[in-house]
Protein backbone atom coordinates (compact mmCIF):
# COMPACT_ATOMS: atom_id res chain seq x y z
CA UNK A 1 0.00 0.00 0.00
CA UNK A 2 1.60 3.53 -0.95
CA UNK A 3 2.07 6.32 1.72
CA UNK A 4 -1.26 8.40 3.03
CA UNK A 5 0.47 11.14 0.74
CA UNK A 6 0.63 9.09 -2.65
CA UNK A 7 -2.10 8.71 -4.80
CA UNK A 8 -3.11 4.66 -5.71
CA UNK A 9 -3.03 5.54 -9.52
CA UNK A 10 -1.49 8.29 -11.95
CA UNK A 11 -2.33 8.14 -15.65
CA UNK A 12 1.01 8.53 -18.10
CA UNK A 13 0.22 12.00 -20.12
CA UNK A 14 2.33 13.22 -23.49
CA UNK A 15 4.08 16.07 -22.22
CA UNK A 16 3.19 16.41 -18.23
CA UNK A 17 4.77 13.11 -16.50
CA UNK A 18 2.32 11.73 -14.40
CA UNK A 19 -1.23 12.84 -13.25
CA UNK A 20 -3.69 11.83 -10.71
CA UNK A 21 -6.79 10.38 -12.69
CA UNK A 22 -8.99 12.92 -10.62
CA UNK A 23 -6.77 15.77 -12.41
CA UNK A 24 -9.11 18.38 -14.00
CA UNK A 25 -7.46 19.31 -17.52
CA UNK A 26 -8.62 22.24 -19.24
CA UNK A 27 -8.66 22.54 -22.85
CA UNK A 28 -5.47 24.24 -23.33
CA UNK A 29 -3.56 21.03 -21.44
CA UNK A 30 -5.98 18.55 -23.41
CA UNK A 31 -4.85 20.53 -26.60
CA UNK A 32 -0.67 20.50 -25.52
CA UNK A 33 -1.48 17.02 -25.05
CA UNK A 34 -2.87 16.27 -28.29
CA UNK A 35 0.00 17.93 -29.90
CA UNK A 36 2.29 15.80 -28.23
CA UNK A 37 4.06 12.54 -28.91
CA UNK A 38 4.34 9.43 -26.82
CA UNK A 39 7.36 8.58 -27.89
CA UNK A 40 10.80 6.99 -25.66
CA UNK A 41 12.56 9.80 -28.63
CA UNK A 42 10.64 12.60 -27.63
CA UNK A 43 12.40 14.72 -24.70
CA UNK A 44 9.50 16.69 -23.63
CA UNK A 45 7.65 13.37 -22.89
CA UNK A 46 10.52 11.38 -21.13
CA UNK A 47 11.45 14.48 -19.44
CA UNK A 48 8.77 14.90 -17.67
CA UNK A 49 7.97 11.58 -17.12
CA UNK A 50 11.39 10.42 -15.63
CA UNK A 51 10.97 13.57 -13.52
CA UNK A 52 8.21 12.39 -11.73
CA UNK A 53 8.22 8.97 -12.01
CA UNK A 54 12.00 9.53 -9.92
CA UNK A 55 9.55 11.64 -7.46
CA UNK A 56 7.30 8.65 -7.14
CA UNK A 57 10.22 6.22 -6.19
CA UNK A 58 11.23 8.55 -3.28
CA UNK A 59 8.22 8.98 -2.21
CA UNK A 60 7.55 5.10 -1.79
CA UNK A 61 10.31 4.58 0.27
CA UNK A 62 10.41 1.09 -0.29
CA UNK A 63 6.71 0.29 0.73
CA UNK A 64 5.39 -0.62 -2.31
CA UNK A 65 5.26 -2.21 -5.60
CA UNK A 66 4.32 -0.15 -9.05
CA UNK A 67 1.83 -1.77 -11.64
CA UNK A 68 1.68 -0.79 -15.00
CA UNK A 69 -1.94 -0.99 -16.61
CA UNK A 70 -1.35 -0.04 -19.94
CA UNK A 71 0.48 -1.46 -22.94
CA UNK A 72 3.25 -3.74 -22.02
CA UNK A 73 4.27 -4.80 -25.85
CA UNK A 74 5.47 -1.61 -26.97
CA UNK A 75 8.83 0.61 -25.52
CA UNK A 76 7.10 4.25 -24.81
CA UNK A 77 5.98 2.61 -21.18
CA UNK A 78 7.96 -0.23 -20.37
CA UNK A 79 11.51 1.33 -20.92
CA UNK A 80 10.69 4.09 -19.40
CA UNK A 81 9.46 2.75 -16.18
CA UNK A 82 11.62 -0.32 -16.36
CA UNK A 83 14.93 2.25 -15.85
CA UNK A 84 13.37 4.21 -12.87
CA UNK A 85 11.47 1.17 -10.81
CA UNK A 86 13.04 -1.85 -12.08
CA UNK A 87 11.83 -4.68 -10.47
CA UNK A 88 9.70 -2.90 -8.41
CA UNK A 89 7.36 -2.48 -11.62
CA UNK A 90 5.10 -5.42 -12.03
CA UNK A 91 2.28 -5.83 -14.87
CA UNK A 92 -1.17 -8.13 -15.05
CA UNK A 93 0.33 -11.47 -16.75
CA UNK A 94 -3.10 -11.79 -18.20
CA UNK A 95 -2.00 -8.91 -20.26
CA UNK A 96 0.35 -10.88 -22.57
CA UNK A 97 -0.98 -10.64 -25.73
CA UNK A 98 -4.29 -8.29 -25.42
CA UNK A 99 -4.92 -5.24 -27.21
CA UNK A 100 -6.03 -1.87 -25.81
CA UNK A 101 -9.86 -3.08 -26.17
CA UNK A 102 -9.28 -6.75 -24.50
CA UNK A 103 -6.77 -5.47 -21.81
CA UNK A 104 -10.17 -2.91 -20.51
CA UNK A 105 -12.54 -5.38 -21.06
CA UNK A 106 -10.51 -7.44 -18.56
CA UNK A 107 -10.24 -5.46 -15.93
CA UNK A 108 -13.48 -4.62 -15.79
CA UNK A 109 -14.50 -8.40 -15.72
CA UNK A 110 -12.05 -8.74 -13.60
CA UNK A 111 -13.24 -5.79 -11.20
CA UNK A 112 -17.20 -7.05 -11.54
CA UNK A 113 -16.30 -10.39 -10.08
CA UNK A 114 -13.99 -9.01 -7.70
CA UNK A 115 -11.27 -10.94 -8.88
CA UNK A 116 -7.56 -9.94 -8.79
CA UNK A 117 -5.34 -10.21 -11.99
CA UNK A 118 -2.07 -11.94 -11.47
CA UNK A 119 0.64 -9.35 -11.42
CA UNK A 120 4.42 -10.64 -12.00
CA UNK A 121 7.64 -8.47 -12.21
CA UNK A 122 8.19 -6.47 -15.65
CA UNK A 123 11.54 -6.87 -15.69
CA UNK A 124 13.10 -9.95 -17.85
CA UNK A 125 9.20 -10.84 -18.60
CA UNK A 126 7.65 -12.42 -21.69
CA UNK A 127 5.63 -9.42 -23.34
CA UNK A 128 4.60 -10.59 -26.18
CA UNK A 129 2.61 -13.92 -26.87
CA UNK A 130 -0.21 -15.34 -28.64
CA UNK A 131 -3.59 -14.00 -28.65
CA UNK A 132 -5.83 -15.27 -25.74
CA UNK A 133 -9.49 -16.12 -26.75
CA UNK A 134 -12.09 -13.55 -26.68
CA UNK A 135 -13.19 -12.73 -24.18
CA UNK A 136 -17.46 -13.95 -23.68
CA UNK A 137 -19.78 -10.99 -23.54
CA UNK A 138 -21.00 -9.33 -20.04
CA UNK A 139 -24.30 -9.54 -18.58
CA UNK A 140 -26.24 -6.32 -18.19
CA UNK A 141 -27.78 -5.67 -14.75
CA UNK A 142 -31.27 -7.27 -15.49
CA UNK A 143 -29.05 -10.53 -16.50
CA UNK A 144 -29.26 -10.36 -20.18
CA UNK A 145 -26.02 -10.60 -22.19
CA UNK A 146 -24.50 -6.92 -23.50
CA UNK A 147 -24.05 -6.08 -26.77
CA UNK A 148 -20.73 -7.26 -28.44
CA UNK A 149 -18.33 -5.05 -28.64
CA UNK A 150 -14.76 -5.88 -30.61
CA UNK A 151 -12.38 -6.40 -28.43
Amino acid sequence: MPPLDVPGAFVITSCAGLVRPDTIVTITQLSEWATSDIDIGTPQYRAALDRDCRLLLEKLEGSCEVILLGSIATPKYVEPLLEIFRERLLFPMEFVGRGDMSRGGLMLRSAEAGKELTYAPLLNAIRHGKRPPKLMPMQSARGLPRPATRE
